[in-house]
């Protein structure tokens, strides 16, 4: 597949055009950004790790009917994906409560929701993705009544399936970010998962010490995130190839001991 121009340049990722129209392929980066792209630097690395990840949930999702713009990884960093019309919406899932929500409302970090959260943010940078209603979303015509019941029920079953997926590692899902898009299949509208799922876009936990794994390592000057991406690839099963990280060739990840085939 031959790989054309930039189509889209985001904080993590890069999209390219293909010889087919319908394909595009999706660069991993390893830029971290935080706050609204307040926070930024570069860890190499993180997209490798991203990449596998992403690839490995996107591909369970798969196997249990959950549609997504995912086709297969070409290489470390870059996987070829469905070309689909995001909806501009960011929908926040949350099983318990850290983060903003505990600063907008007053909520005990830690605390466990009774029953999965669901918000919603416009997908918007220069606004700061600002948080919004379902009327919001309808009023200003960014998906339909019945777009928005379908996204809920996919939701709750991929937020299922990945608690259980986690709590097999040891990993608490503390919450998570998904959006979806809009694309034809067999003739048919449809909507599906389109973004990826990492330690990027998910908050998790060690289900013992409840030490971050995630980009809160970033956000919150932690400590590197690399040794903490790379536990949940391992945890996960993925780092049983010798390329999956001695290609990288990070330094930083020199004192970390590798599963060798």
């Amino acid at each position: 597949m031959k790989k054309g121009k930039k189509l889209y340049e985001g904080k993590a990722k890069i999209i390219y055009a293909t010889n087919d129209k319908n394909l595009v392929i999706q660069y991993f980066k390893d830029d971290a950004t935080a706050f609204n792209n307040q926070k930024k630097t570069t860890i190499e690395g993180k997209g490798v790790l991203n990449n596998r990840i992403s690839e490995h949930i996107l591909s369970n999702l798969s196997q249990i009917g959950i549609k997504n713009h995912l086709i297969k990884r070409l290489n470390m960093r870059e996987q070829v994906i469905k070309l689909v019309e995001i909806i501009p919406i960011e929908f926040i899932v949350r099983n318990v409560a850290t983060g903003s929500i505990t600063q907008r409302l007053g909520i005990e970090d830690g605390t466990i929701l009774k029953e999965p959260l669901i918000e919603y943010c416009l997908k918007n940078d220069k606004l700061g993705d600002p948080l919004i209603s379902e009327e919001h979303i309808l009023t200003f015509d960014w998906a339909t009544k019945k777009e928005i019941d379908k996204v809920k029920k996919l939701i709750l079953r991929i937020n299922d399936f990945m608690i259980g997926m986690f709590r097999g590692v040891g990993i608490k899902l503390i919450d998570f970010k998904l959006e979806f898009g809009r694309i034809k299949i067999d003739g048919k509208n449809e909507i599906i998962l389109a973004d990826e799922i990492s330690p990027d876009t998910c908050r998790l936990w060690d289900s013992i010490t409840d030490k971050k794994l995630d980009k809160d390592r970033f956000r919150k000057d932690l400590g590197d995130l690399i040794p903490a991406y790379t536990e949940v690839a391992k945890r996960l099963g993925i780092l049983h190839e010798q390329s999956n990280v001695s290609a990288v060739n990070v330094t930083k990840l020199s004192s970390i001991k590798r599963r060798k085939k």
